[in-house]
């Protein structure tokens, strides 16, 4: 019999070189951060490049690097525009800018910027975030939109949906049934031709609000759709990739959904059973939703001593409603912490605001989770988050902090009467122009991804990939058209 090792030795010198091992890659990632943070990107990639071909790391470890170097060129993406190319746009949209004037405002800050490898480059979106943080610029928009009839229509479909529910004694009111067409339209060339591309598309998921969901059709047909009640719910289809232009992929179907409205009492609410497991899972830290110094001392200033949770959630919306701006985004996987992101900026996009509220709502013991796909009410369609709280004995009540927003910051053609009357209904409300795909974030496809997804964070465009990898939103467009059935 040899002489070798015990067993005992053998566990904790495995064990020790796992522990090296994971120091060394949180160093490496320190690292790398840091050199971002001070604008050396292709330092950081380098890194983490020399990180990844390290003998002896896991798959696990290389795939944490990998996403580090996927994130970086991300951030690259969205800050594409030079100073001269974001003037030219300032300059087609603003009445009478200047040269010395765009300088000022970018001296000002009112600009999102940052250094990429000696390079000052400027968010995508930096022109239209313009109108929406600065009204004395959005005063000066050449040819600015209309929104008097889509304003005074949500008012209305507001006001009808309350008064149905009072009259009935029950939240969920004026069901609309919907037909939708989604597409999916891959670049020619961005896939090699012959090679099999994996769709996923949102379809709403069930809630006692949504029902009905129906196929009606498909191309190419679909292989499966999430269950019902799935977090992330979609429907998966593959094909294999044109050789004579894009690559297509559409869904047909249909789906009935309620207007929403529940008449909350104060002095109704009860208390929560904090030994249920999903009032622990819902008042827990998570992606993007970090109980920091910062966002405690906030819920302290605006709640103070307040016990209630209607009471100190609905003082976290009206806050949220007169203090933080909407602003288009950078894409959701550059972002670390959405929540905090969106607190030290003080403006964000619907779904950023929705990750400041439920952040809030958590760490104040109140349950909080995540709605999104698309917000259809006609004239407004656009890809959309709110989120729901729980507050006993209603159960899930719908809140959409944007709406808020909207309403008392952007509402300019309605009186003060009904800009107060459309922020109250959207806490506790909900129109019936949804498509509600998913119930929480950060959630896992069915079936999964192979290769990052382009948007780790929410589902609402699609996601797409091959063999070769993920195909990122520069490589392909999405629409979506929807018809009220009467």
């Amino acid at each position: 019999m040899g002489i070798g090792m015990s067993t005992g030795i053998r566990s904790l010198l495995f064990m020790f070189l796992v522990i090296v091992q994971l120091r060394a890659q949180q160093d490496v990632l320190t690292q790398a951060r840091t050199l971002e943070e001070s604008g050396k990107f292709s330092e950081a990639a380098a890194l983490l490049t020399s990180g990844m071909n390290q003998p002896g790391r896991s798959a696990d470890a290389k795939r944490a690097l990998a996403w580090e170097i996927e994130r970086l060129d991300r951030i690259r993406f969205d800050y594409s525009y030079s100073a001269d190319r974001l003037f030219a746009q300032v300059q087609r949209s603003v009445k009478n800018v200047t040269r010395e004037e765009f300088d000022r405002w970018d001296a000002e800050g009112k600009f999102d910027k940052r250094s990429i490898d000696g390079e000052l480059r400027y968010l995508n979106v930096s022109r239209s975030n313009l109108f929406w943080r600065y009204p004395e610029i959005a005063a000066r928009r050449v040819n600015p939109p209309n929104d008097s009839a889509f304003d005074r229509a949500v008012w209305k479909n507001c006001i009808d949906i309350m008064k149905a529910s009072m009259a009935s004694g029950e939240p969920y009111v004026h069901p609309k049934t919907f037909r939708v067409v989604m597409t999916l339209t891959i670049d020619s060339g961005a896939v090699p031709a012959g090679e099999t591309v994996r769709a996923w598309l949102p379809v709403p998921r069930t809630y006692p609000f949504q029902r009905e969901f129906r196929l009606v059709a498909s191309d190419p047909p679909v292989v499966s759709i999430a269950p019902d009640e799935s977090p992330i719910r979609s429907a998966y289809l593959e094909r294999v990739a044109s050789h004579a232009g894009p690559t297509k992929f559409r869904i047909e179907y249909e789906y009935t959904a309620d207007g929403i409205w529940f008449n909350t009492a104060t002095e109704a609410v009860a208390e929560y059973d904090t030994d249920d497991p999903e009032y622990r899972r819902y008042t827990a830290e998570a992606p993007h939703i970090v109980f920091t110094d910062a966002m405690k001392a906030l819920a302290k200033e605006i709640a103070g001593t307040e016990t209630n949770p209607l009471v100190r959630a609905r003082s976290f919306y009206r806050w949220i409603a007169e203090n933080i701006q909407y602003s288009y985004a950078r894409e959701y996987s550059t972002i670390r912490n959405i929540g905090g992101y969106c607190l030290e900026k003080k403006y964000g996009d619907c779904g950023q605001e929705a990750f400041l509220f439920m952040t809030l709502c958590r760490l104040s013991g109140i349950p909080a989770r995540w709605q999104s796909a698309w917000f259809t009410f006609p004239g407004g369609k656009t890809i959309h988050d709110w989120c729901e709280i729980s507050i006993p004995p209603y159960g899930w009540i719908p809140v959409d902090p944007y709406m808020g927003i909207f309403a008392m910051q952007y509402l300019e053609t309605l009186g003060p009467v009904q800009q107060r009357a459309i922020r109250d209904f959207y806490f506790g409300g909900l129109d019936q122009y949804r498509i509600a795909a998913n119930s929480d974030h950060c959630q896992t496809l069915e079936p999964a991804k192979q290769y990052f997804r382009s948007d780790v964070v929410d589902f609402q465009r699609g996601e797409v990939e091959w063999s070769g990898g993920n195909i990122y939103f520069d490589k392909w467009d999405y629409s979506l058209t929807i018809e009220e059935k009467k």
